[in-house]
Formats: structure tokens, C-alpha cells, sequence
């Protein structure tokens, strides 16, 4: 039962009687030695050494003269090795425990006791050898687990200790100079660790100390080494479409990783502004609908595996933009020659296939009425049949195969005068005025102010 007193109180040091204490009495320098005082005498196995703690038991003393013990000590630091030098004091004869926690681990240390009395000083006892234990050795076997997204993983056999409390892991890279403690796992049996938001493609090392319940740190492990998973290879070849109507078609070259996942799509306004992402696709390819014309959009494409792994692309972004208006038609010459309107205007766009004239007429303050003249397929416009005490305003749009309208052409107005001064047009339209076309059959004049429905200017 002694025994396991001792165990316990040198495993916890619940008694701690070391260092000296300054109330407590000293040997005298030239003290009185009484030889009938009793020596000291540890017990059979009176002697448990820890790496940081040395604990002693030792026989009641039965005689009433004695007041308590000096403890003496010899450490490798004290210059002189062939004697002990005075210690601590216990100033009770009943006590029988002493453990002293200021000695280091693997370290020899000496020791020797001695009881007083009021009067005396006993016989010193015999000289006690003891050497501390060694710092207490880390793991056994530890491995890691490389190739994570952003991740390392870590696991260990546990300690066979039980004096283990928890796990104290640490990092290191090789740009660093130092061991960085990171965190420490309570438990012995825990045997694995992951470490998180690590950077892509990266080496780490890692190593395990062990921490017992009274405060002792064991000695670092075997270091291993971790790399994390590098990033998907970015795609090549983005090509970005700048001729097709309410659209800009992406395509591009990429070697799928076997995770592949999908590839992201971002698109901006501007090659400096803030990207959004406009889809998650399968394929190499994506046509971005886009309902306006000569609209610019910047793209950049990325791939991600199943790890959530994102290739970079902030470096490569590509312009798009759908086809252009057609260029407005220009006005060249407009004449009113009393009765009819005619309007003459350039083939300004190659991409032009017909035009609309829309008119406005306006007779008083507020009624207005609009009429569109679709399908025109000359650069001639003519209109018949004017209202007297009006104005007349013509706007000439043109518009290519896709039905993409162009800007408007300037205006172009016409008043009419009041009605007895509206004349006939003349019957031989070739002298009438020079800017009349010399022949204009009855057909072509049908179908220049002929509307049509096929056409849609609400985006105008």
C-alpha cells in the first residue's frame, strides 16, 4: 500500500515538498552530531524516478527527539562532485514521502538524509544514485495520406502509454524556419488528423508530440510529408464568336482530368469588371442568347473536378459580341413636287437586303398617324396622295437577312400647303422634275408603297 502511495504521488505529484523553504531550519555550519539519532532508511523499493519527478519513502521515525530531516543533492551543474550540498528541510518526523520535480529527464542525480533534533544533527545516511527517465518518445509509426483538395491527412498508431493525454501536431513547410504548433487532439486513442484550407499543389510536413496528464511533452516523431492535389490544367484555344445575330457562340480545347466534373462559365462586361457565373456545362461549347445587337461580353472558362477543384482563369478572358446594326441608310435628296414625296437614300451597308420607310403624318396639334412601308427593295421611296395642310416626316431604316435593323436615317419632313394650293402631278413624270426616275412602272410603284407585315420594327 506504501508503494502505491508513492507510485501516485510521484505520477500526479500531489506532494511537493521541493525547493527550499526559508522559514523552515537549516543545518548549522558547526553543528553538534549525535550519533543515537536515527539514520534514515529508505524503503525496499523506497526510489521511483519519472522524467521530470523523483519521489522517495523511507521508514517512520519512531524517535520522539527528532524534529524533522535535511535533504541533500548533487546535480552534474554543481561545480563541486565530491560532496552534497544542503537541499531542502522537512520539518515534521512524521512524514515519510518526498518527491522533488526541479530535475530534468535523463539526467544522474544524488541524494542524502538526515534527521535533527533540537540540539544535533543526526548521521548523514548512505548516498542515494538516481537517474531520471528519459523524455517520453512520441508515436511509433505515423503516416500521411497526400493527393487531398486542400487537405492533409494524418494518422498514427496510438500511443501505448497511458499516461498520454493528447496529441500536439505540428507543421512545418519549407519555406518556413520553425515548427508551428497548429493543434492538439485530446485522447489517446485518436489516431488520425486532416488539416484544412491548405494550398493547392503544396508540400507540408508534419510531426506528433505527445502531452501526459502532468504537463510532460514527449519528444517529436518520425516527420512525414504531404502534398496536396494540384489544380485541373486550364482549357486552351477559346474562341469567342463577333458575327452572329442576338448570339456570341464560346468554344474551346481542354484534356479532361479522369475527375472531371464540369466546366464553369463566367462572363463580364468589361475584361476589369466583376465576373458572373452563367453556367455549369458537360461540353466544350455554349451559345450565349443574347437579344441585342453589337452587345460586348467578355468570357473566361474554367474546368473543376468532383473535388470542387477549380483550374485558374482569371488570366485568360476573351471578347465576344453579336453582329452590329447595319450601318443607316443616308438620306441623299428629298423633293416635293406639290403632290407626291421623293426620297432618295445610298446603299451604305452591303448587308442590307430591304428597307422600311415609316411616316409620320401629322395634320393639326394632335393627331398623328404612323405607317410603315416595308420591303422596299430599291433606294428610292415615293409617296402619292399627300393630305393638304400637313406635315409629313420619313425616317428610311434598312435591314439585313437576320431581320437586324439599322439605326434611322435622318429625317427627312415635308409641310404641305393649304389645299388650293395643291397641284396636279404632271402626266409625264420625266419632266416634271429631275430627280424623278425616268421609267417607274406601275408595278415597282405598287410595291414601294405597298406595306408589309413580315417585319417587326418595335425594336427600333
Amino acid at each position: 500500500m506504501k508503494l502505491l502511495n508513492l507510485s501516485i504521488l510521484c505520477t500526479v505529484s500531489l506532494l511537493v515538498l521541493s525547493g527550499c523553504n526559508a522559514s523552515a531550519p537549516k543545518p548549522a555550519d558547526k553543528a553538534a552530531v549525535d550519533a543515537t539519532l536515527p539514520v534514515i532508511t529508505l524503503t525496499k523499493k523506497g526510489i521511483i524516478a519519472d522524467m521530470k519527478s523523483i519521489a522517495f519513502e523511507w521508514k517512520s521515525i519512531k524517535d520522539p527527539r527528532v524534529i524533522g530531516m535535511y535533504i541533500y543533492k548533487r546535480t552534474p551543474k554543481d561545480k563541486d562532485q565530491s560532496k552534497l550540498e544542503y537541499y531542502d528541510t522537512i520539518s515534521s518526523r512524521f512524514k515519510t514521502h518526498y518527491v522533488d520535480t526541479h530535475v530534468e529527464p535523463s539526467t544522474r542525480y544524488s541524494y542524502a538524509f538526515k534527521t535533527f533534533s533540537k540540539d544535533a544533527e543526526g548521521e548523514l545516511s548512505p548516498i542515494y544514485n538516481v537517474n531520471t527517465l528519459p523524455v517520453l518518445q512520441s508515436v511509433s509509426w505515423i503516416h500521411s495520406i497526400a493527393g487531398l483538395p486542400r487537405s492533409a491527412k494524418i494518422i498514427w498508431r496510438p500511443h501505448v502509454s497511458e499516461r498520454v493525454k493528447a496529441y500536439i501536431i505540428e507543421r512545418k513547410t519549407f519555406e518556413d524556419s520553425k515548427w508551428k504548433r497548429i493543434d492538439e487532439i485530446e485522447g489517446r486513442l485518436n489516431a488520425e488528423y486532416i488539416d484544412a484550407d491548405l494550398e493547392d499543389n503544396h508540400v507540408y510536413l508534419y510531426r506528433i508530440r505527445v502531452v501526459t496528464f502532468d504537463g510532460l511533452i514527449s519528444t517529436p516523431s518520425q516527420v512525414v510529408k504531404v502534398v496536396t492535389k494540384s489544380l485541373p490544367k486550364s482549357v486552351k484555344n477559346i474562341k469567342v464568336s463577333k458575327n452572329l445575330p442576338k448570339k456570341i457562340e464560346i468554344s474551346w480545347s481542354v484534356n479532361k482530368p479522369k475527375d472531371f466534373a464540369h466546366f464553369n462559365l463566367y462572363r463580364g462586361k468589361d475584361i476589369d469588371s466583376s465576373f458572373e457565373l452563367i453556367a455549369q456545362l458537360q461540353k466544350s461549347k455554349f451559345i450565349d442568347k443574347i437579344n441585342e445587337d453589337g452587345k460586348v461580353y467578355f468570357y473566361r472558362v474554367s474546368v473543376v473536378d468532383k473535388d470542387a477543384l477549380e483550374s485558374e482563369n482569371e488570366k485568360k478572358s476573351v471578347m465576344g459580341m453579336t453582329l452590329k446594326k447595319p450601318k443607316a441608310p443616308v438620306i441623299l435628296e428629298s423633293k416635293f413636287n406639290g403632290s407626291s414625296v421623293f426620297i432618295d437614300w445610298n446603299d451604305g451597308d452591303h448587308r442590307i437586303k430591304e428597307y422600311v420607310v415609316v411616316r409620320k403624318h401629322k395634320q393639326g396639334w394632335f393627331e398623328e398617324k404612323i405607317k410603315e412601308f416595308k420591303n422596299i427593295k430599291h433606294t428610292r421611296f415615293i409617296d402619292k396622295g399627300l393630305m393638304p395642310d400637313s406635315t409629313y416626316t420619313y425616317i428610311v431604316y434598312g435591314a439585313d437577312k437576320y431581320g437586324i435593323v439599322s439605326n434611322p436615317s435622318s429625317e427627312v419632313v415635308i409641310i404641305t400647303p393649304e389645299s388650293n394650293k395643291i397641284v396636279q402631278a404632271p402626266k409625264n413624270q420625266s419632266k416634271t422634275t429631275d430627280v424623278i426616275q425616268k421609267t417607274t412602272t406601275k408595278q415597282q410603284s405598287k410595291e414601294l408603297v405597298q406595306p408589309a407585315t413580315d417585319l417587326d420594327l418595335n425594336e427600333i
